[in-house]
């Protein structure tokens, strides 16, 4: 079995293109190919197959590290599209990439060995959407307790569903230097200090989440710069988020705290993340890398 491993600020998958011989039901290969110390190790593999020509150029068929199925992948959609072109599928720049029903615009950038950009639609705001369990037509900063702890929670589905948890921005404003941003690994686990093993599990799998959930603590420290750590559904805590860091700006511009382009600083890197008022659609734009190409025997994760 071919693979290729690549990543977008640390957010890393196997991906595959050649599925001939794998079994219909791959959560259990997944899974075994997820697995850091037996496995190839990743946050999820993601299975490209050709479209239709028409609606779609590819189509991604996404799976998390634990196995179960993902909607959609912001970083994942960056590296197919860089994925595609490197492997000779195609030699266009722009093209139309599928995830279940949901096709995404995606760009290559020809100045740039690795920047991709890709049009992540419109962010939806309706709990029934995304979907979480709530009283109010729309879940904007709200206080949610759950266990021994309250957050304020913005709920957003970029594709999949996300809770996004807002941070006070006078913490971080108190402890920059000089006004420049915190941008470093351990400025971002000093002034975001949650348990993320502990925390994000138990959002994810609170009952107000019928489909679990994507977790993002967030602190905005201007109008155009975030922080971010990240826990994701079925992966645990992870280095980047794509659709996470979209819906993490959308949580922050519809409370009122950025501007509609928004640098978002993760443990793995920075994203680029743009809402267009007019067209009411988010853009993500960031690294796509190739990590490294190789075999694996199919038998051992069978």
């Amino acid at each position: 079995m071919k693979f290729v491993k690549m990543q977008g600020c640390g957010n890393d998958y196997i991906y595959l293109h050649e599925t001939a011989g794998l079994p219909k039901d791959k959560s259990a290969l997944v899974k075994k190919m997820c697995d850091r110390h037996f496995g190839i190790g990743a946050d999820g593999v993601i299975f490209i197959h050709i479209g239709d020509g028409v609606t779609a150029d590819f189509e991604m068929e996404i799976y998390n590290a634990d196995g179960s199925y993902a909607e959609m992948c912001g970083n994942g959609i960056l590296c197919v599209g860089r994925y595609v072109y490197e492997q000779g599928l195609t030699d266009k720049r722009e093209m139309n990439i599928a995830s279940g029903s949901v096709v995404r615009r995606v760009w290559l950038y020809p100045d740039s060995n690795s920047t991709v950009r890709v049009n992540m639609g419109k962010p939806e705001l309706a709990c029934e959407r995304i979907p979480v369990l709530f009283s109010k037509k729309r879940m904007l900063c709200e206080p949610v307790r759950i266990g021994e702890k309250e957050y304020n929670m913005t709920c957003v589905n970029m594709g999949n569903p996300h809770a996004v948890i807002l941070t006070d921005r006078e913490k971080i404003l108190h402890a920059r230097v000089e006004g420049e941003p915190l941008i470093t690994k351990r400025q971002l686990l000093e002034y975001l200090p949650y348990q993320l093993s502990e925390e994000g599990a138990a959002i994810e799998r609170a009952a107000m989440f019928p489909e679990r959930t994507n977790v993002e603590f967030v602190c905005p420290i201007d109008q155009h710069n975030i922080i971010m750590r990240v826990w994701e559904r079925g992966s645990g805590e992870t280095c980047a988020c794509g659709t996470g860091s979209c819906a993490a700006v959308m949580a922050c511009i519809i409370n009122g705290l950025t501007k509609n382009t928004v640098t978002v600083t993760l443990l793995g890197g920075t994203l680029y993340v743009e809402w267009d008022a007019d067209s009411e659609e988010i853009y993500l734009t960031g690294p796509a890398d190739t990590v490294y190409a190789g075999e694996a025997q199919l038998s051992h994760f069978l």
